[in-house]
């Protein structure tokens, strides 16, 4: 299929998913694992396993997706940031330069700051991830939903006193 791009291409999840490669296999195959390569009656699915879930990862990391989460009216009008796979979205994001051009020391330096920031966000995920209360609440189908916004509020009670 013409311009399709295949996952056992070397750098095909992180810029069209924002998945790790080990994160995009794992992700693949647990859904084998449930069955969903499975060969069924009728039509035969016309892409592999893993184009279609490149597909359905990328589908949800752009801004179709972040209204159809509700994330969106979530915040409200807070101001958000994001990484560079939501343009468009209202949210922001990193400048992106055009092929052969340079960007201008201003968007360089916001570019900087964003990044310094979207690191303290991306490390205190990671952090989180490590916690028993929210391991066990992955287990539990929306259990971290409710958990994180009480451990959120914990935090920034002891940051205020």
């Amino acid at each position: 299929m013409a311009g399709v791009i295949s996952a056992s291409e070397p750098s095909w999840p992180g810029p069209f998913t924002g998945l790790s490669p080990r994160c995009f296999t794992k992700l693949v195959t647990a859904l084998r694992r449930e069955g969903a390569d499975a060969v069924r009656k009728g039509r035969p699915w016309s892409l592999p396993l893993e184009d279609r879930v490149l597909l359905v990862a990328a589908y949800w990391r752009t801004s179709r997706a972040w209204e159809e989460s509700g994330a969106k009216a979530a915040v409200g009008k807070t101001t958000t940031i994001a990484d560079g796979g939501y343009p468009g979205t209202g949210l922001v994001t990193p400048h992106r330069r055009r092929q052969g051009e340079e960007l201008p020391d201003w968007k360089q330096e916001h570019n900087k700051s964003h990044k310094q920031a979207r690191a303290r966000v991306e490390h205190s995920f990671a952090r989180m991830k490590g916690w028993k209360i929210l391991r066990d609440c992955r287990l539990k189908g929306d259990g971290v939903h409710h958990a994180v916004p009480g451990i959120a509020r914990l935090h920034n009670v002891a940051l205020a006193g």
